[in-house]
């Protein structure tokens, strides 16, 4: 399974970026994008938030740490993708603008073909070698292949087969667990997770950032823009919860695995992103808690 994965790490990740892509397209339609119009203060400061200030926040993060190597690369990676689909689950769990979400996630996802290319240029360019050119048309290429073309072939199933598609999203989200696992299990079998060697100070860095994202977010939504409890819910979620399917497709493209040769860099930055995906689920299930009682306590001073 080990040298499997190896000689295949690059469609292991598209495999599992397509589906969740394709499982996403089917529960959107062009009437989500309406927040836009009806709520456009809320939609841009959450899309200037995802693409403008959690990059700063990941520069800011790595310079004063002091992070270097996999461990940064990684870090840019979670910063240059946008927010994943399951924000848009959280959001709901912690009863926020769950239309809000799915707006600024589409928006994100749209907008990440020029912007993630950016953003990984400008975060990474100083960890890469000297005789590096960060493939900019390429990974606007494998974007526009794996991420925008599955999400606009399941909004078109939505279209067309719209009693058959949320069907189509369960077993899509689902298949795309299945890949992820399969990553999980591969990497494992070849020896490229080790958490021992990633060390433990290097997943505190990762809760960290994970807090620190959530912390700006919310003095920016809740503290300075003075969004509502729903909308504010709905940003926050989006900020944390990243889209890390794409992070896993563009670590196989920019460091892909080669049999029988270690790849100290490209292992850190896989474990980062595998650390990321794992320790966000916690983080938004805290902000549900969080979000639901500090919604029971406005609808008391309200009553």
């Amino acid at each position: 399974m080990g040298e499997f994965y190896v000689a295949n790490e690059y469609w292991f990740s598209v495999f599992q970026l397509v589906t969740a892509m394709v499982g996403m397209g089917a529960t959107l339609t062009p009437k989500d994008f309406k927040e836009l119009l009806i709520e456009p203060k809320a939609v841009s400061s959450g899309t200037t938030i995802q693409l403008f200030v959690v990059p700063l926040l990941a520069f800011v993060f790595i310079w004063g740490f002091g992070i270097a190597g996999g461990i940064a690369i990684g870090i840019a990676l979670i910063a240059a993708v946008p927010g994943g689909s399951t924000s848009n689950i959280f959001t709901h769990f912690a009863r926020g603008n769950i239309a809000l979400s799915i707006a600024i996630t589409a928006v994100t996802t749209l907008a990440c073909l020029i912007t993630t290319p950016l953003i990984l240029e400008f975060l990474i360019s100083h960890d890469m070698p000297a005789d590096f050119i960060m493939p900019r048309a390429q990974i606007m290429k494998e974007i526009a292949l794996t991420l925008l073309l599955p999400l606009a072939l399941g909004m078109l199933y939505l279209r067309v087969l719209p009693n058959s598609a949320k069907a189509l999203s369960k077993w899509s989200v689902r298949i795309s667990l299945f890949g992820l696992l399969m990553i999980v299990v591969g990497a494992s079998a070849s020896g490229r997770l080790d958490l021992e060697a990633f060390g433990f100070t290097n997943v505190g860095l990762i809760v960290v950032f994970i807090l620190s994202m959530a912390l700006v977010s919310w003095l920016i939504s809740w503290g300075l823009l003075k969004l509502s409890h729903g909308d504010a819910i709905a940003v926050d979620m989006e900020v944390v919860v990243r889209n890390i399917n794409l992070g896993f497709m563009l670590k196989a493209l920019l460091f892909p695995a080669v049999l029988g040769k270690t790849d100290p860099i490209g292992d850190m930055v896989l474990l980062t992103l595998l650390l990321y995906g794992g320790l966000q689920i916690f983080a938004a299930a805290g902000l549900i808690g969080l979000r639901r009682y500090t919604g029971k306590k406005i609808s008391r001073q309200v009553a």
